[in-house]
């Protein structure tokens, strides 16, 4: 009899849809992190966006407003963005400093700016972990 609870409780816990599992907000800022520092090491504006639409991405969720559909979300799974799934205020005022700056990398026409903008972010989702 106790082996058929359990059975049946770890198939009750297998069919729990996704959103029902607890969010990894810092899974998310390290990911975020991590494609913030690859846009300072790409070797071409193009490279340099991209990272930084996956920070963008990681940090707002696939429902934020500035969340980008046609580039990769290396987040999805871990939650609903970093900044909807954070409750501390500091912790969300940081993020969304470092969202702002990675913002203005995108769309920064000049490699120089975009990466120096994507060595902010990079420092500042560090801090913000």
């Amino acid at each position: 009899m106790q082996t058929k609870v359990a059975f049946a409780a770890a198939v009750a816990w297998l069919m729990l849809p996704a959103a029902s599992f607890a969010a990894d907000l810092e899974g998310e800022i390290v990911t975020a992190a991590t494609h913030a520092q690859l846009a300072t090491q790409a070797s071409d504006l193009q490279m340099v966006h991209m990272h930084l639409h996956h920070t963008v991405n990681c940090l707002v969720g696939p429902k934020g407003a500035d969340f980008d559909p046609t580039n990769l979300n290396p987040c999805a799974g871990s939650g609903s963005g970093a900044i909807p799934d954070s409750s501390d205020p500091a912790k969300i005022e940081a993020l969304n400093k470092a969202l702002a700056v990675a913002e203005a990398g995108i769309v920064s026409p000049d490699i120089g700016v975009a990466k120096g903008d994507a060595g902010s972010v990079y420092t500042q989702l560090e801090a913000a972990k």
